[in-house]
């Protein structure tokens, strides 16, 4: 059997609006997250190994990401792996993917689902943590949803920072670096994106004005946070699923710990919100900021990676 192996040309051809447009697929199809199959983390000397799998009546599949904190410093992609894309009824093989070209163009098209039903036409001030490649993706999943008149970048190295400065630039985006280490900036941000690989807040969420949506994709580990106690705790919280949030994610955890946050604060999981199912009132209607938490699942990956494998048929 001649495995088609589609790559990271293939995967970035369907562009962040399709792979939006196939999670939202997914979800108004009647595709449940919370009953979808956990992540599995295994400890290696590396790093560690995620194990993501995930089914529906047609495609099966399952990514295997490595996850190595020293790559970058070896100027090596700190996220690796495959994708094993099958037949759902036979589980025979269809495709091998780029799993790091898949991660890159899926979590960013999952904070663009929810940007999409929390946020107007226009974003007047973007405020960007992180300078890697899901910063990199997320500005272009938010440029593909939505008209930004300003952004700022924050990031840890100003050279890197720059960087993507200049990039927005380039996309007609008026962009600059924010001054030290940025955390202002959110008071004037109408949306901001968390890209990031720190473990502790980046900036004080009582700073964050009423309306604003905050997404944070850069933690999975109960732990570690991007946003503080403050913004959960005043927000208005979407998560992936309940579920996977409540066991993953530190941005909530260490709140609900702290006793500042509890699950029933959660007010939608992504199904609910792109379906508008369980939710009293509309979206626009949320009082304070809106805070979506990004852990990724495995449903994701198979939403996209069968748009990816339909989209390079002949």
């Amino acid at each position: 059997m001649n495995l088609p192996l589609l790559g990271a040309d293939d995967i970035e051809a369907l562009g962040p609006t399709g792979a939006v447009d196939a999670l939202e697929a997914a979800l108004s199809g009647g595709l449940d997250p919370e009953t979808a199959p956990p992540r599995h983390h295994v400890t290696v000397p590396g790093g560690e190994l995620l194990i993501m799998p995930a089914t529906t009546r047609q495609v099966t599949g399952v990514k295997i990401a490595g996850v190595a904190p020293a790559n970058p410093a070896r100027d090596l992609p700190r996220i690796t792996g495959s994708y094993l894309l099958l037949d759902a009824p036979t589980l025979l093989p269809l495709a091998l993917l780029d799993g790091a070209a898949l991660t890159t163009l899926r979590t960013p098209a999952v904070s663009a689902l929810a940007i999409r039903h929390l946020t107007g036409p226009v974003v007047r001030h973007l405020v960007l943590f992180g300078t890697g490649p899901q910063a990199y993706g997320h500005l272009a999943a938010v440029l593909a949803e939505r008209r930004v008149e300003r952004v700022t970048v924050v990031g840890r190295n100003p050279h890197r920072a720059e960087a993507l400065a200049e990039h927005a630039r380039r996309l007609g985006v008026d962009a600059r670096v924010g001054q030290g280490h940025g955390a202002g900036e959110v008071a004037t941000a109408d949306l901001v994106l968390c890209c990031t690989t720190s473990a502790t807040p980046l900036f004080d969420g009582s700073l964050v004005p009423d309306g604003a949506t905050v997404v944070a994709v850069g933690s999975h580990t109960p732990d570690a946070r991007e946003v503080d106690t403050a913004l959960v705790s005043r927000s208005a919280v979407i998560v992936e699923s309940r579920s996977a949030a409540l066991s993953e994610a530190g941005d909530l955890l260490i709140p609900l710990a702290e006793g500042a946050f509890g699950a029933e604060d959660i007010v939608a999981n992504l199904a609910e919100l792109v379906t508008g199912r369980n939710i009293e009132g509309r979206s626009a209607d949320f009082e304070g900021p809106r805070f979506f938490k990004n852990v990724g699942m495995g449903w994701e990956d198979l939403a996209v990676a069968a748009a990816v494998h339909r989209n390079s048929a002949p």
